[in-house]
């Protein structure tokens, strides 16, 4: 049974609701301390108002110290539950943002079936900017109800002095509001707008680097080029557009505050003029206009900043609500068990069936590179079961009967474009800190020459997506990655494309002996690889079409010897 915290959450308001409804208790405090603060806020003119009027009345000592401990209780009182009350709303926030992040990442890193477009760079900044610009509800509505607060202090403190002047305070308010919450909208998909196209962006120029090299290889670099510049102006273009409209919603209310402190004031003076208000009214609504005016900007911004984290919300929601690829099993695997393709049809793949048995080497030669990769899209569990005919078994358990997480505890499915993270050497190798097979899956993989490179050995720095890495680095960096989890089951995909044929003559034996006893598969074109597998399936249209070691299928098969040969 699903509880409210780990069922998928509605698009955009649910996720708010839900946010408010897990920081009741910081948002109620929240709003008592930032409540607390406004009213000392408003008290402080309307205790220099009744100073005045005591004093010019009572002209004693003992008033005028009465009158400065007040104010010292009144400051003393606004720089407390400001403090305090800043410090709940703050840390609720962070560790709402934190929660959001980590919910993101979690459905980013579980097999899902997105409708929407979304690339990783994109999940990337909803992970990170969309998850805070939502938290922040958590802090809006509480500064919300703050200056709601001193709004209606001032406008009953300024209705005791003269009716007009708090009805005057009251319909200004609500005129302001209505005009900013009009604009408020359109900052909105605006915003919501300007997110997806930076996103896009962003992910645009990622790709872009990643494929630089082959894009340079074939001469598709300046096309690439123009199609990040296309992304990258429409996002500039809106961003643009975001920040007009902030200016102009800014500007607005600020002018529609000032307008209305002027007119209280002036109100005020009149008043005074005719002798309908004492000096000490007059004294505490001239203080009231010119402070109300905070309180006012900080409640005509809050419609802004709720669109804002609204528009957020929507975003995230595209991920989180985003259904499962399939409903996974509850079942384990056995440990150190065999792999299984029976009767597989999914794409280029035509009935496809073979059996790495429980602690076999075994590669595969695809003669069309697209058969390759259908076959570790459907054993990495990015097509959806239904999506395709047959069976995949692990241990004998077909993968739909398995739980995610044992399924990825039990077979690992190690990409040729594994990502590069950014953080070190160990922390790509290690990212759990659990791993006893480190040293031997940096040696396996032929890195430890980067590793004596540098003074810091497995502790040197790596930039995002492994920048500051060669090609070939980068791969033997995921390759360790994948043989220091020590799997039951390992399937390698194009591990050496990117190294010299020395270098890959050595992982090829490392790998082997390293591997011993654990079943392996390695999907690959690379002599070496193929040589020192137990046995080689050629798959070729879509079918196994051979099975027999690399050396007899080189001196039987002349296919096979134009195919993989170097």
């Amino acid at each position: 049974m699903t509880t409210p915290d780990t069922k998928r959450p509605r698009p955009g308001a649910g996720i708010l609701k839900a946010a408010l409804r897990r920081n009741a208790g910081a948002v109620a405090w929240g709003t008592v301390l930032m409540g607390l603060y406004q009213a000392g806020e408003t008290a402080f003119p309307i205790a220099l108002g009744l100073i005045v009027e005591h004093t010019l009345r009572d002209r004693s000592l003992g008033s005028l110290g009465l009158s400065v401990a007040a104010l010292a209780v009144i400051i003393t009182t606004v720089s407390l539950s400001w403090r305090f009350g800043m410090r709940v709303l703050q840390k609720a926030n962070t560790t709402e943002a934190h929660r959001w992040r980590v919910r993101v990442a979690a459905c980013g890193l579980q097999p899902v079936a997105r409708d929407v477009d979304l690339k990783s760079g994109e999940v990337l900044t909803i992970a990170t900017e969309d998850a805070d610009q939502t938290a922040d509800i958590v802090e809006v509505v509480p500064l919300l109800v703050s200056s709601l607060v001193a709004v209606v202090v001032a406008s009953v403190a300024l209705g005791l002095a003269d009716v007009r002047l708090g009805l005057l305070v009251i319909v200004g308010t609500v005129a302001i509001l209505t005009i900013l919450s009009v604009m408020s909208r359109r900052i909105g998909s605006s915003t919501q707008e300007q997110q997806a196209r930076v996103a896009r962006a962003g992910a645009k120029v990622a790709d872009l680097i990643t494929g630089l090299r082959p894009l340079h290889g074939f001469g598709g670099n300046h096309a690439a080029f123009l199609s990040y510049r296309k992304v990258s102006t429409e996002a500039k273009h809106q961003a643009i557009t975001v920040a007009r409209v902030n200016g102009v919603y800014a500007g607005t209310a600020l002018a529609l505050n000032a307008v209305l402190a002027a007119s209280v004031t002036l109100t005020a003076g009149w008043l005074a003029y005719e002798g309908r208000i004492t000096i000490g009214e007059l004294v505490m609504a001239v203080g009231l206009a010119q402070f109300i005016m905070e309180p006012l900007k900080l409640f005509s911004e809050m419609p802004k900043y709720v669109m804002m984290a609204r528009a957020s919300a929507e975003r995230m929601a595209l991920v989180l609500s985003a259904p499962p690829l399939t409903v996974p099993g509850q079942d384990r695997p056995a440990t150190g068990g065999d792999l299984e393709i029976d009767g597989v049809r999914y794409g280029s793949l035509h009935e496809l069936t073979f059996r790495v048995r429980a602690g076999e080497f075994v590669a595969i030669a695809p003669y069309q590179p697209r058969a390759a990769a259908d076959l570790v899209s459907v054993l990495g569990v990015n097509v959806a079961p239904e999506a395709y005919e047959g069976v995949v078994r692990v241990s004998g358990r077909a993968i739909t009967d398995l739980s995610f997480e044992a399924l990825r505890e039990h077979m690992l499915v190690n990409p040729y474009d594994g990502e590069i993270f950014a953080g070190s050497l160990r922390t790509n190798i290690d990212p759990s800190g659990t791993s006893r097979m480190v040293p031997e899956a940096v040696e396996a993989s032929l890195l430890t020459d980067v590793v004596s490179l540098h003074p810091e050995g497995l502790d040197h720095g790596v930039r995002d997506r492994g920048a500051n890495l060669s090609g070939g680095q980068r791969q033997r960096l995921s390759l360790a990655r994948a043989l220091a989890a020590d799997s039951d089951v390992l399937v390698l995909h194009d591990p050496t494309t990117a190294v010299d044929a020395v270098t890959e003559q050595l992982i090829a034996r490392n790998v082997a002996k390293l591997r011993a006893g654990r079943t392996t598969l390695v999907i690959t074109s690379s002599p070496a690889l193929l040589d020192a597998a137990d046995r080689v399936l050629v798959l070729d249209g879509g079918v196994i079409a051979a099975d027999d070691t690399h050396r007899h299928l080189l001196a039987s098969d002349e296919g096979y010897c134009r195919a993989v040969a170097r």
